[in-house]
């Protein structure tokens, strides 16, 4: 099973040999088995890698994130084929009906405003808290009425002020997209894996965005994010506070009351909405629970 998060940080030149990733920064070699890694990031643009070893890692289902300059994840490498009957799982896909997407964005929603009035509590922002209760009780079908987008007013100006914005450029915003990139990538992984594509969603339907999907998804798991943001209270973004952001994939969380680490959780939770969506039945869902 895969569980490593491999982050390349520094000039190396990747290969592959018997099932191993080789990483060789000058005279260093350290070799990584191939079915143990979740992810690869690699933060540096000094790195070279293999054909090879691409490939090898595509086939594995390997999740591999490139940065830019500014070691912020740019891109992602994505399978055309992720499971052997993808070609009829994405007609599934395209006849999804707006009855039942309607009916679990609702879901979604409703889960991701009862996850910030969660974090909101742990702050002590009661008033916040109990108006995000409020809002998720007013959710009708397919949040016609815009109650996610209240919430987030409400939830964002109670963790960092009046004044805050998602548009400011400071450490928490550089925390939060950096948090929301990782889950966004791991969540586009399970989709691709499950057969289906990433371009096609439930609510975010934007031409110029390739993981409208993923976007969607993504919702309910953004709390992980914010609530290591906030603990972490940033004064700075560096490599440690990506690194925290990193590792959240790592945490014990439960579904259906038993105990899994994130990053297999978030397979769960993604299949288990695909095939809520396939077969229009919401009661599929299986959300995450975890303590804050």
């Amino acid at each position: 099973m895969s569980w490593r998060t491999v982050v390349i940080t520094k000039q190396s030149k990747l290969d592959f040999k018997m099932n191993y990733m080789i990483v060789r920064q000058g005279f260093d070699v350290k070799k990584v088995f191939i079915d143990e890694i979740y992810m690869v990031i690699i933060e540096s643009t000094a790195v070279s890698l293999t054909a090879v070893l691409l490939n090898a890692l595509i086939k594995a289902k390997v999740k591999i994130i490139f940065c830019d300059e500014k070691r912020n994840p740019s891109s992602e490498v994505m399978p055309l084929y992720g499971c052997h009957n993808t070609s009829k799982r994405c007609r599934s896909q395209a006849e999804w009906d707006s009855d039942i997407k309607g009916i679990i964005w609702s879901y979604i929603i409703a889960e991701k405003i009862h996850n910030q009035a969660r974090v909101l509590e742990k702050f002590d922002h009661h008033e916040g808290s109990m108006m995000l209760d409020t809002y998720r009780k007013e959710i009708q079908f397919n949040d016609i009425t815009q109650r996610e987008g209240h919430a987030a007013k409400v939830y964002f100006n109670s963790l960092f002020g009046n004044t805050f914005t998602r548009e400011q450029e400071n450490p928490i915003n550089a925390g939060l997209d950096y948090g929301y990139s990782i889950f966004l990538s791991a969540v586009n992984r399970e989709i691709v894996k499950n057969g289906y594509i990433t371009q096609l969603g439930i609510n975010h339907r934007n031409q110029f965005n390739q993981y409208n999907l993923g976007s969607d998804l993504v919702e309910v798991l953004r709390v992980f994010v914010d609530n290591q943001v906030v603990s972490s209270q940033l004064q700075k973004f560096g490599r440690e506070e990506k690194y925290s952001l990193i590792e959240l994939l790592s945490l014990d969380v439960e579904v259906d009351g038993t105990t899994f680490i994130l990053k297999d959780a978030i397979g769960m939770y993604c299949k288990s909405v695909l095939d809520a969506l396939t077969y229009r039945d919401p009661d599929l869902i299986r959300f995450i629970n975890y303590e804050l």
